[in-house]
C-alpha cells in the first residue's frame, strides 16, 4: 500500500476490522465494487442486503437495503470519497451521492450514527490484509457504534465474504 493511502487510527473516534485473507486483493476488491457480489455477503445472516448501487467514483452513490427475517428494512445510501482500484475505497454516510450533505432525518438507529469507512486491501505475497476503519466525528457515536456490535456484524460480514472469496478463487 503506498503511504499517502494510509489513514493512523484514532481509537477514541474510530473502530478498526483488521484481518488477513488468502486471496488476492483483487477479488476483494470485486467483492466490495460488483453489487451483484457485494449483496452476496455485506449483512451478517440471517439478514440480506437485496439491493445495492454502486457508481465507483469520487461523489457517486454507495446505497444497499438490508432486510431482517422479520420484515424489518434498514436503507442507507452515501458517497465515495476516495477511490484506488484493487488497494483502498472510502465512503461515509455523512454525504449523499455528488457530496450532498445527508441532513435527512432518519428513522433506523443505525443511521443516526454517521460515519466514515475506509477500506483498503494490500496485497501481502499470496495474502491480502484486508482493514476497515469507521472513523466516527465524536466518542459518543463510535461508543454507540460499537455498542451496536461493529466487531460482531462487520466480522460476521467478513467471514461471509472471506467465504465466497475462496469459493471464487477455488
Amino acid at each position: 500500500m503506498k503511504e499517502h493511502t494510509a489513514h493512523e487510527p484514532n481509537p477514541k473516534l474510530d473502530l478498526v476490522l483488521e484481518r488477513k485473507i488468502d486471496v488476492p486483493a483483487s477479488l476483494v476488491w470485486r467483492a466490495w465494487t460488483e453489487p451483484e457480489l457485494l449483496m452476496q455477503w455485506f449483512c451478517p445472516l440471517p439478514w440480506r442486503t437485496t439491493a445495492c448501487e454502486i457508481d465507483l467514483r469520487p461523489g457517486g452513490v454507495f446505497s444497499s437495503v438490508m432486510e431482517g427475517p422479520e420484515g424489518e428494512r434498514h436503507d442507507s445510501e452515501g458517497c465515495f470519497l476516495d477511490v484506488i482500484p484493487n488497494e483502498k475505497l472510502v465512503w461515509t454516510s455523512c454525504m449523499l451521492r455528488g457530496y450532498r450533505p445527508n441532513l435527512a432525518p432518519s428513522g433506523a438507529e443505525c443511521n443516526e450514527i454517521h460515519f466514515t469507512a475506509i477500506v483498503t486491501m494490500e496485497q501481502v505475497e499470496d495474502e491480502t490484509r484486508y482493514r476497515v476503519i469507521a472513523v466516527h466525528g465524536d466518542e459518543s457515536s463510535k461508543n454507540r457504534h460499537a455498542e451496536m456490535g461493529f466487531d460482531q456484524g462487520w466480522g460476521a460480514a467478513y467471514d461471509q465474504m472471506a467465504s465466497m472469496l475462496r469459493d471464487m478463487k477455488s
